[in-house]
């Protein structure tokens, strides 16, 4: 076992998307696999919610129910578990579970109304992208009903910013320990400063797309192979749409440079690609490898 992935989970298609990318991730890393339902905390509950034991044991009872069903519905050869926690918000519960598993992933399904294949962020995922200490992924919309898959190949954004290193050996250890390839998918076009010309943007790019191949080959162990990519198009967005997928296929993006130490910040990069990606997305803290956390 690598570690534990923890899902949040609940009885809904995003639920049902979570569990099913958390399962993938699991089978592809080899870890263990704990679907948690966050139900609010006392001191949280609206005033019209009755306080009495009674209602306490039904909504437990009624979530128990929940991860039992879903539980038995993965796949059988994975370690897995349901776990109901209470807390002020369903994030705040996500972390401290993924703390107490020692989890290397915590997974959430996209909110209501997103397109099939595409992303959405609620209220849940967004507070994670704002404060977690554990790498968040995404399940896109429909997910669930896809086939199973195990991860074929690890697509990193790399660029020139703060935290790049990082991200790359988080990258690396999941490309490692899933036994898949490692796509590097140059974002420096994207990071230069503005008005710098054509051949210098080019001249940048290319240093920069050999220093990290090269810092990716140390980190992968023998028989994985890394390629580099220069994203195409005059955007982000396009870029992101005019790259090739395999089925099953993860992308890791970091933290944005105004993420506090050892926290996710959704940067504006990754947000904008994050319109256009049709495969789960993994956001890295900035400073995760740096405190030696995996």
């Amino acid at each position: 076992m690598t570690g534990a992935i923890v899902v949040g989970y609940t009885a809904t298609d995003a639920g049902a998307d979570a569990a099913a990318l958390g399962a993938r991730l699991a089978r592809s890393l080899g870890a263990s696999l704990h679907l948690v339902i966050v139900l609010p905390s006392e001191g949280t509950r609206s005033p019209i919610v009755p306080p009495e034991r009674a209602y306490e044991d039904h909504i437990r009872a009624q979530a128990k129910q929940w991860l039992g069903e879903a539980v038995t519905a993965l796949p059988q050869e994975l370690t897995r578990s349901g776990h109901v926690r209470f807390a002020e918000s369903f994030a705040e519960g996500l972390i401290a579970a993924g703390e107490e598993f020692g989890a290397r992933l915590i997974v959430v399904g996209a909110a209501g109304g997103g397109l099939f294949g595409r992303h959405r962020l609620g209220s849940v995922a967004s507070e994670l992208l704002h404060s977690s200490t554990i790498p968040v992924a995404l399940a896109p919309a429909g997910i669930a009903q896809q086939d199973d898959h195990v991860i074929p190949r690890v697509t990193v954004a790399v660029g020139t910013r703060p935290g790049s290193e990082n991200l790359l050996d988080e990258a690396a250890s999941v490309a490692a320990d899933s036994g898949s390839d490692l796509r590097l998918v140059s974002l420096v076009p994207f990071d230069v400063p503005p008005g710098l010309d054509t051949g210098m943007i080019r001249l940048v790019g290319n240093a920069h797309a050999h220093d990290v191949l090269a810092v990716a080959a140390q980190l992968l162990p023998d028989g994985l192979g890394a390629t580099i990519e220069e994203a195409p198009g005059d955007s982000v967005e396009d870029a992101v749409a005019h790259l090739a997928w395999l089925p099953g296929e993860v992308m890791l993006v970091g933290s944005s440079r105004l993420a506090q130490p050892r926290r996710l910040f959704l940067g504006s990069t990754a947000a904008k690609m994050l319109h256009e990606l049709p495969v789960p997305m993994i956001v890295v803290p900035r400073t995760r490898a740096e405190a030696g956390a995996r």
